[in-house]
């Protein structure tokens, strides 16, 4: 007893005050190295670059979205929605782990070390790992991460358009920016929360906190997460990993960390944590240490290409990023793409590292794919974007896309 009394800890969280571990697995599962690993992974990759105080890491808003994940069931069980003790200890262990598959840096490097995983797949491989540690909950916790279990609303409360994950990431997010445009009602938000037809639910009362909602996501997209010098730094960490692992590729020997080394030299698969059960264990051991680390010693390569990025990402001197509307003309970026091989003579395949064409996606609500329902007092239900009065739901539903150009700076006066 006196053990389990001693897992039974209090965290002082930045943002919510107080956040209780209220179970012994729970606290298991914490302390276990690969939970742990999220305390050297940051939230928001390389936003710091941008906003200096989004240092946060994953470790904060896991726990974070388990604490928000305990007020919505004390709210729904007030509303006498029956969840049990087992269900309790399911769902908190599936929104604690539910990005325990992050690779450093986060979404900057998603699919980046393992292309055809997502960080979704790969938490979901580390569950699996866990159940020796855990038992049968996680099980549970397994079942209702992917959506397998009988009370889908679970699911939603872990993974969906108005989860405690993106609650939390919203709030944190915020704070940790200074972003104000960010802030939203959580404590309105949960205690607004119901369930209908085994869907997570909003009393209509709540309406207005779900306008912020919408709002704060959109506006954080383009002003935080998709931010253009963002968007540059991420695609310089990208370019970077993508030649360090082509020079692995064609037998150059380049500095790395042991972790870091099998996921520049042998590019897993999938089927690859199949076959070899380290492997999992291996990327375990990744975070933003094993890149930055890496990276401040490819400033030293010879190889041109890798020394430039790293040196610039290393001392700020981010690309410029031309943020549009519309796609960019073809002329417009063979004319530079030309102009860097004048100025540098660096090869077709070698200015792909530096001149990055792509687009950028906002979609604050998507009813297409789940609605936010609306219950009134008649205990009928609507979609949030049939009746919202103050804002122009199907605007904010529909999705944003620009197009984005990224290339060195140096440059861009003939771009």
């Amino acid at each position: 007893m006196k053990q389990e009394r001693n897992k039974r800890k209090i965290i002082n969280d930045p943002v919510y005050g107080f956040i209780s571990v209220p179970h012994a697995l729970v606290f298991d599962v914490i302390e276990h190295p690969y939970f742990q690993r999220l305390r050297r992974i940051k939230q928001l990759g390389m936003t710091h670059l941008v906003y200096p105080g989004a240092l946060h890491t994953r470790f904060h808003h896991a726990l974070g979205a388990m604490h928000l994940m305990q007020q919505a069931l004390e709210v729904l069980r007030s509303k006498r929605h029956t969840i049990t003790a087992a269900e309790e200890r399911g769902v908190l262990l599936a929104i604690l782990l539910h990005d325990i598959g992050h690779g450093p840096y986060s979404h900057s490097l998603e699919r980046a070390l393992v292309p055809d995983m997502s960080h979704e797949a790969l938490s979901l491989l580390f569950m699996q790992h866990l159940r020796s540690l855990v038992g049968p909950d996680m099980d549970t916790a397994i079942a209702i991460y992917t959506d397998t279990y009988p009370k889908h609303f679970l699911h939603r409360l872990v993974s969906g358009q108005l989860d405690m994950d993106r609650l939390d990431y919203l709030t944190r997010d915020s704070f940790f920016t200074g972003v104000s445009e960010g802030v939203i009602n959580t404590d309105r938000i949960i205690k607004m929360l119901d369930v209908h037809n085994d869907q997570p639910a909003i009393e209509a009362k709540g309406i207005y906190s779900i306008d912020k909602f919408i709002v704060a996501r959109r506006l954080m997209y383009w002003q935080v997460y998709l931010h253009k010098t963002v968007i540059a730094a991420e695609q310089m960490l990208i370019s970077i990993v993508r030649r360090a692992r082509w020079l692995a590729q064609q037998g150059e020997q380049i500095f790395s960390t042991t972790s870091l080394r099998t996921f520049l030299y042998d590019i897993p698969q999938k089927r690859s944590f199949d076959l070899d059960p380290e492997l999992l264990h291996t990327f375990g051991q990744l975070d933003d240490f094993d890149i930055f680390s890496s990276i401040k010693e490819w400033c030293h390569c010879k190889d041109p290409v890798l020394n430039m990025l790293s040196n610039q990402l290393v001392q700020r001197q981010l690309f410029r990023t031309n943020l549009t509307r519309l796609p960019t003309d073809p002329q417009q970026l063979d004319d530079l793409r030309q102009t860097i091989h004048q100025k540098t003579n660096f090869s077709h395949d070698e200015i792909s590292y530096l001149l990055i064409a792509g687009k950028a996606i906002n979609t604050a609500y998507d009813p297409a794919h789940e609605n936010i329902n609306i219950i009134f007092r008649d205990g009928t239900a609507k979609d949030y974007a049939q009746i919202s009065d103050q804002l122009n739901a199907e605007v904010l539903s529909a999705d944003v896309t620009k197009y984005f150009v990224c290339y060195p700076k140096q440059y861009e006066q003939w771009f």
